[in-house]
């Protein structure tokens, strides 16, 4: 249990961290975007983050494409900063990316065994 409690939280706090891209999206449409269309995503992303922590086990897709998906985003924000396209300073995005995806992964619901339909039946 409290690995379920622990992986409760994170989804709880990545939920509250991705849903909270709805401020800066508003201040960037005009501006940027393409950055604005990728903040859209992790805005929606938080928002099912935040459901999923009712039932975690009910949610093993999610949570892995968000693990899976902020290694992603941390590899590519990686090469753009030592390429220089983006800031040194995003590195810490990275960081940040990067401590998301281990997080869940590490605390990841596993498969429920599932009893065959005809001992159900029975």
């Amino acid at each position: 249990m409290p690995r379920e409690r622990a992986l409760k939280i994170v989804l709880v706090l990545v939920g509250l961290l991705f849903t909270a891209a709805v401020y800066p999206l508003m201040m960037m449409v005009k501006q940027d975007p393409a950055l604005a269309m990728m903040m859209s995503l992790y805005a929606t992303l938080g928002v099912f983050l935040l459901l999923a922590a009712r039932n975690p086990s009910e949610h093993r897709t999610l949570i892995a494409f968000t693990a899976w998906s902020s290694f992603a985003h941390a590899s590519l924000m990686a090469v753009q900063a030592f390429l220089n396209l983006i800031p040194r300073r995003e590195l810490v995005g990275v960081v940040v990316f990067i401590l998301i995806g281990v997080a869940l992964i590490a605390l990841a619901p596993t498969k429920q065994a599932t009893e065959p339909a005809s001992a159900v039946s029975a």
